[in-house]
């Protein structure tokens, strides 16, 4: 079995209805690339990932006339690796997971997503995903909510054994981190905290481990990761985000030091199933976090099961899940979503509110770090034609300014 050609085909799935009145929110997940291989003896290997990608023709022309399986441990593309690994598991007649190592799980723990949200709108979230029956959610902080506001409405709404993972964005020093995190560390809703610290911070991530409960997740590790478990930075380390291979390699490294490993592969059902596969087989797993809950189009024409917090491993040939091609044909006619342009008003807790066109820059105009400030809430006013919002963006030509009631 050899390649005869090797397509990408980017796509525009609608976001999920819920989402449609929040473009500017939602930007840049509502595009994906599908991947075809298409070899000798007809079989078509399919993948995706989130976001357009262009293959170079020079990465085409050297796939062309080798088999696919010399690209199962080969550095490309996550959704060009499982296409590759849904090819040759068709004509193996085996499920891609073989292809990995020796099965130890026959569902994978899985995890709900959204965009930074008020305290409100994350309590419907949470909710939401609840009700599909997810019981692991993750979501970013950002600056222009309280992450302990945040929290609170979590903790309102969620089932018991519900897990919420939390995304502090490697940006904040250990000062501000540990008055945060002693807090969180007492909820009963946090089960994983990613990336506290900035990752070159491996002795602060070390000191932070030891004085907290709930396990540490950490993403890019700056060393490679090897540096980093023997530092005892981090409980769990995430992989697949950047390659098959090294998501491979990174969880074995894990199992082997007793730490754990979070799969984050993103796109639409078949990223999902390649996940799935991957989390069959790799030890001391956490869960996966996925985008297949963010779209109300797939080109397989669903979405993969998802019951009491976890989803089953697909067991047909390849990635298990069949490509509609005449959806795909019409999802790629969709149009790229269009972004209305914005104002924001981020209220502060003194009743002041600093008022500019487009997302606010929150730590730079108070100076406190991201997810720091009680009482602090952002609104946001999409262009609508309206005299008034024509009017309200002239008026902030010069940039931001704070309007106070004093």
């Amino acid at each position: 079995m050899k390649i005869t050609d090797v397509e990408a085909i980017q796509i525009n799935p609608k976001l999920a209805a819920r989402n449609a009145n929040q473009k500017p929110r939602f930007s840049g997940i509502d595009t994906q690339t599908v991947f075809k291989i298409t070899c000798d003896n007809g079989i078509v290997g399919w993948g995706d990932c989130r976001g357009h990608v262009d293959l170079a023709q020079s990465q085409i022309d050297a796939m062309i006339d080798r088999s696919p399986a010399e690209f199962l441990t080969a550095s490309i593309n996550p959704g060009l690796s499982g296409a590759t690994y849904d090819a040759v598991g068709k004509h193996l007649e085996v499920p891609a997971y073989k292809l990995i190592g020796q099965k130890v799980r026959d569902r994978v723990p899985v995890a709900a997503w959204t965009r930074p949200a008020s305290p409100e709108d994350l309590a419907a979230e949470v909710q939401r995903a609840v009700g599909e029956g997810y019981m692991t959610f993750k979501m970013h902080s950002c600056n222009y909510y309280c992450i302990l506001e945040q929290n609170r409405a979590v903790e309102d709404v969620a089932p018991a054994g519900f897990r919420f993972h939390w995304d502090l964005n490697h940006n904040r020093p250990l000062n501000w981190v540990l008055r945060t995190v002693e807090k969180l560390d007492k909820s009963p809703v946090v089960g994983v905290l990613e990336d506290p610290l900035n990752w070159r911070d491996l002795e602060g991530w070390r000191r932070l481990r030891n004085s907290v409960h709930m396990p540490l997740l950490m993403h890019v590790p700056q060393l490679g990761g090897g540096p980093e478990i023997l530092n005892g930075c981090a409980d769990l380390y995430m992989i697949a985000e950047h390659g098959i291979p090294e998501a491979i390699k990174r969880a074995w490294t894990c199992a082997e030091a007793n730490v754990g490993c979070v799969i984050q592969l993103t796109g639409g059902t078949l990223s999902k199933a390649m996940a799935m596969h991957l989390g069959a087989v790799v030890p001391n797993l956490s869960h996966s976090t996925n985008l297949d809950d963010q779209y109300d189009e797939s080109v397989t024409g669903g979405r993969l099961e998802v019951d009491e917090g976890s989803t089953p491993v697909p067991e047909g040939p390849g990635l298990g899940v069949d490509v509609d091609e005449k959806e795909l044909k019409r999802i790629a006619k969709n149009p790229k979503t269009e972004i209305p342009r914005i104002i924001s008003e981020l209220h502060m807790p003194q009743g002041g509110r600093f008022v500019q066109r487009g997302w606010p820059s929150t730590d730079r105009q108070i100076g406190y770090p991201e997810g720091g400030m009680p009482g602090i809430r952002l609104e946001i006013w999409e262009e609508d034609d309206s005299t008034e919002w024509t009017k309200r963006w002239d008026e902030l030509e010069a940039g931001a300014r704070l309007e106070t009631t004093h």
